[in-house]
Order: structure tokens, then C-alpha cells, then sequence
């Protein structure tokens, strides 16, 4: 075949990803559970357990992290972590709205201070995406005011506290208010003489990394405070190159970057994949932080993993990585005064 008789080229494009920004992967958003299963070739018989998204929980997902769901697959680990099923209206003993005893360590709107040193500010009460094992998500937010405006009662609290040394800003995700709020915030944090570190929760750089702009990183690396970014990552499917682009740039910044991981039947609940998982986020800058046992929310009992399985998974993951790609394995409880790890003799 000569030059004259070959077919055209296809042009090289950007991915999909890069096609749109941030905001406007958050207007598009899937909400609708029967566009979710038509876009990934499933039909509802397949996924018997389906149940109704219109709640106070309602269904939420990037199409960034729906592209990375497996088609045709109803049993995929993605899709598990944001398909609400009919399950999630049963009461089991032990969950409850508020496992963590939040509301009871809310001393101003929108910050929670339950442990000494640090405390937590709610930056707002949106999330990109729903996961349905969500410990927030029955939190009241209005109550809670995350807004801009009424930060100032919560940077008052933490000015008259001078043994508080870190703030963590967390929601919602933190990374859903605009880069010109969060600078702002920051810059009235920055004043606090006794503040040294500044903590970030976010499942934001995962789920849509185009979040992670240039005037992003800019507030982010630009002040005094030592910043520590925790992104959520639960399984090794969630790291496309789009996701493991944005986290070597955010790694070759000054930016602490560490991961937080749930461990959920059905999804990760195997050595094969939690070892995978942290293996992927060394590659990418990322170092492995915690594995949390689930926290005892109602609606999330189906991720429930027992204790012995727990604790049998996590001494195969010790035989499995060296020492610093092994996340501490912990638990939450409400009356502790710091995370719990969890005993495996």
C-alpha cells in the first residue's frame, strides 16, 4: 500500500478528562441511577439490590470516576462504593446517624474539636461524589453554616486556643469551594501564630483531578504552614493516568501527600488489592497513611468486614509489603482521644 492508498490518520487528542475543567465536570454530574447503568451496559435486573437515590443521600458521581467503572460488570468495586441499594434503609444494631459523636464535640458552626492539638473545620458540606459508606453522611450541615461567611466564629475559636497546632480542613471536601475562598481562608489561618500545619481531606484529586489547577497549587505551597494533602483512595482501579499525573505533580511540590483507605466488603476487602493499592500510590508520591475500619453509619452496614477477617487481611498485608508501604489499621470510636489501631495478636 503506498503513501497515496493509506487511510487517513486519526488526529492525536487530549483525553476525554482534560477536555473540561473542574467546575464543569461538577455541573454534569450523574444523578440519575438509570443514566449510570445505561452509560455502563447494565440493566436493573442485574443489580437486584438497587434502591432509590432521591433521598437525603442521594446518588452523585463525576463522570471522570464513572469512566474508570468497569462495563457491563454489576459487581465492579467503583461502581459498589456509589450504587445506593435498598439495603441502606435497614437498622442494625450498633450504626447509628452520628458513630463518631461529632455533634457532641461541635463547640462553634462548623468546627468539630474532638482531639487535643488539632481541630477540624467544615469548609462546606458538598461532596463531588456520594460514597455510600459515607460517615457524614447523615451530619447536619445546616446547622453547621460551612460557609464563607461564617468562618470567622470558627478562626475566633481556634485564635483563643493556643494549644492548637494543626487545622485540617475537611466537609463535605474542602476542594469543593473556589481556589479564591480557600486562599482566602488560608490567609486568615496563616495569622494564627500558634498554627504550624495545615491539614487537607480530599477525595477530590481521585475522583476529578482536574480540581488541582495552577492557582490551587499556588494556595496550597504558598505560606508558612506545613500542609499535609490526605486524599480517599480505596482500590487500585481508581488511578488512571489522568489521576496518577496530577498526584506526581502535587508530589513534586512541598506538599506532604498521604492516603487514607476504608476497608469495604466487596470492594478491597483482599490482600491482592489493598498490596496493589499502595504499591500504585507509592509510584505515585503518595504514602499509604491509614486503613480505617468502617465506621458504623446507618446505611453503610453492607460494607461491614468482621473483625477476624479484618485482622487475618491485615496480617497477610504486613507478609505482603515492606514496613513503610503498610497503612497503620485503625478505628474510630467516639469516646477515644485519638484514632484507635486495631490489635492483630
Amino acid at each position: 500500500m503506498d503513501d497515496m492508498t493509506k487511510p487517513p490518520m486519526i488526529p492525536r487528542t487530549d483525553p476525554i478528562w482534560q477536555s473540561k475543567s473542574w467546575q464543569q465536570e461538577l455541573a454534569d454530574l450523574i444523578r440519575d441511577p438509570q443514566e449510570l447503568l445505561q452509560l455502563l451496559g447494565l440493566e436493573a435486573h442485574q443489580l437486584p439490590e438497587l434502591g432509590n437515590a432521591k433521598g437525603v443521600f442521594p446518588l452523585k458521581v463525576p463522570r471522570p470516576y464513572a469512566a474508570r467503572i468497569n462495563r457491563a460488570d454489576p459487581t465492579d468495586p467503583l461502581l459498589a462504593q456509589i450504587l445506593c441499594t435498598a439495603a441502606e434503609n435497614d437498622c442494625h444494631p450498633g450504626f447509628s446517624d452520628d458513630p463518631l459523636a461529632e455533634q457532641s464535640a461541635n463547640p462553634v458552626p462548623g468546627l468539630i474539636h474532638k482531639y487535643r492539638g488539632r481541630v477540624l473545620l467544615i469548609v462546606t458540606s458538598n461532596c463531588a461524589i456520594h460514597c455510600r459508606y459515607c460517615f457524614r453522611r447523615h451530619f447536619p450541615y445546616r446547622q453547621n453554616n460551612p460557609r464563607f461567611s461564617h468562618w470567622q466564629k470558627a478562626i475566633d475559636y481556634i485564635h483563643s486556643d493556643n494549644t492548637i497546632e494543626e487545622i485540617i480542613l475537611s466537609g463535605g471536601d474542602p476542594m469543593m469551594a473556589s481556589d479564591r475562598q480557600l486562599e482566602k481562608l488560608v490567609a486568615k489561618l496563616v495569622l494564627i501564630p500558634h498554627l504550624k500545619r495545615l491539614r487537607i481531606h480530599t477525595r477530590l484529586p481521585v475522583v476529578i483531578p482536574q480540581r488541582i489547577t495552577q492557582q490551587c497549587l499556588n494556595w496550597l505551597t504558598d505560606h508558612r504552614l506545613q500542609t499535609i494533602m490526605v486524599i480517599h483512595c480505596n482500590h487500585p482501579q481508581e488511578i488512571d493516568q489522568s489521576v496518577h499525573c496530577m498526584l506526581n505533580k502535587l508530589a513534586q511540590t512541598n506538599l506532604t501527600l498521604l492516603n487514607q483507605t476504608v476497608l469495604l466488603k466487596g470492594v478491597n476487602n483482599n490482600v491482592h488489592t489493598l498490596a496493589a493499592l499502595s504499591e500504585d500510590l507509592f509510584q505515585c508520591g503518595v504514602l499509604p497513611y491509614y486503613l480505617h475500619q468502617l465506621d458504623p453509619v446507618n446505611g453503610a452496614a453492607r460494607f461491614h468486614v468482621p473483625n477476624t477477617e479484618s485482622i487475618a487481611l491485615y496480617q497477610d498485608l504486613l507478609a505482603a509489603l515492606p514496613g513503610y508501604l503498610v497503612p497503620r489499621f485503625v478505628k474510630e470510636e467516639a469516646s477515644a482521644t485519638s484514632k484507635t489501631p486495631i490489635s492483630i495478636m
